[in-house]
């Protein structure tokens, strides 16, 4: 476990450290495109944050090489790196869409090959355990096909929820915890060496998302760019399909009593199957959503609109931070209780558990315009959103007036080239930079 926590603190010092200097380079490269009518954002910010995400993924892998018991992971298995070999071809995918917005259809083919280019370096899926029918063996093309497949759909259900400041890097960091515990226990628990790949995968990828979250909270002063959000979603992709396809049920002897005990205890081995689906839950259903949408409009399905989850959240009155830490908490319900279920499935505490917290959630959506306040010694310690208002001397309508809700914001969009906006302050207003970069890609 030390090592493991090893490799996450330098993955994520890396990513943080890098991030800074990322952020300039991007203002140089003109990567900071002007402000679009579906963007939530009112400053141009730069992107490329996929930059210092990737050089912190590369970091991590390095150091877990020269440990002592990770160091077997890379000579026992050639998953690390396959997962190298296809987050590079992914990250530089991501790094020309920043800066010159490659059409929909080549990235799509782009995040094709760098699945196959894992599943030729061995990192696919060789069989899937079945509830009730057992461990099916899968053909060579069988198990491509749904390895691609399961890359594609969680790369792109990563890259749909990235539109408000911390929220994708931050429910990926919450999926990456879960599917770390998970795969801990099985490597652990049932002394497997098959899901030690799968649990490095997660160390690092809460590394990359926790050094990059720092920048990218609310107001983010960088953006992952697809860079960043498709790199993020082939690590977490990848760790599914290494636990996924790679342990051989046989080998933790869960067939034993009676059928329904032996499907009981069968939890840990098939929960794999739906745990990529429920870290990836409202990416996913916010995908679907949102190609049923567009393509009942006769849209395209890669057509971009303000009809995501986190745009009506901001719609029914939720503030920027309060929409992102709601889907914060649905994630985390959905992985942590998919979590809670494969450790003990006959457990009825967790279906309670797991349908209080969903009112809970539910009660936090119908209530937007509640704000909690802080008593008043603990308001030097809470945002000011959160302390009590105090009457302002100020004239009624000027800025800073008591009179203006905590959190409404009635600044204008800030033009790309301004001195005061969020990719400008760091070498101040370049305009002539910015006219080369192309408007209109995509967070």
């Amino acid at each position: 476990m030390r090592e493991y926590l090893l490799t996450l603190c330098v993955t994520a010092a890396v990513t943080y450290l890098l991030t800074g200097p990322v952020r300039k380079f991007a203002i140089v490269a003109g990567a900071m495109p002007e402000i679009r009518a579906r963007d939530v954002h009112r400053e141009p910010t730069p992107r490329l944050g996929g930059i210092a995400m990737f050089f912190g993924l590369c970091a991590g892998l390095l150091v877990a090489d020269h440990l002592t018991n990770l160091n077997e992971v890379f000579e026992k298995s050639n998953e690390p790196r396959a997962l190298l070999s296809g987050a590079a071809l992914i990250w530089l995918i991501g790094v020309l869409d920043d800066k010159f917005e490659i059409d929909a259809l080549i990235k799509l083919g782009g995040q094709m090959i760098a699945a196959g280019v894992m599943v030729v370096q061995g990192l696919t899926i060789l069989w899937l355990p079945i509830p009730g029918v057992g461990t099916v063996a899968l053909t060579q093309w069988q198990g491509t096909l749904l390895t691609v497949a399961l890359v594609v759909i969680t790369i792109n259900a990563v890259n749909f929820v990235d539109g408000l400041d911390g929220l994708a890097a931050g429910m990926v960091c919450i999926a990456a915890a879960a599917f770390f515990m998970y795969a801990y226990r099985i490597w652990y628990g049932y002394n497997i060496e098959e899901a030690a790949p799968a649990t490095l995968f997660a160390a690092v990828l809460m590394g990359m998302c926790l050094g990059f979250l720092p920048h990218n909270m609310h107001p983010a002063r960088i953006f992952m760019g697809d860079s960043g959000s498709m790199l993020i979603g082939l690590v977490l992709a990848a760790g599914a399909i290494s636990v996924t396809g790679q342990i051989d049920p046989d080998v933790m002897k869960l067939f034993s009593g009676s059928e329904r005990n032996s499907v009981h205890q069968m939890v840990p081995v098939y929960i794999p199957l739906v745990m990529p689906l429920t870290i990836i839950a409202i990416p996913a259903a916010d995908l679907i959503l949102a190609i049923v949408r567009r393509t009942w409009r006769g849209q395209s399905p890669f057509a971009a609109d303000r009809g995501h989850l986190h745009h009506r959240l901001l719609e029914i009155g939720h503030s920027h931070s309060r929409a992102v830490l709601i889907m914060y908490f649905w994630s985390a319900l959905i992985a942590f209780g998919a979590l809670g279920y494969s450790v003990n499935s006959a457990s009825m505490w967790i279906v309670l558990g797991v349908v209080v917290l969903s009112a809970i959630g539910l009660l936090l959506l119908l209530l937007p315009r509640f704000r909690p306040r802080a008593p008043r010694w603990a308001e030097r310690f809470v945002p000011p959103r959160y302390r009590r208002r105090r009457r302002a001397a100020e004239p009624a309508g000027s800025a800073g007036s008591a009179d203006a809700p905590a959190d409404q914001d009635t600044r204008d969009p800030v033009a790309a080239g301004a001195a005061s906006v969020n990719g400008a302050t760091a070498l101040s207003a370049r305009s002539r930079v910015l006219d080369r970069g192309k408007a209109g890609t995509s967070r």
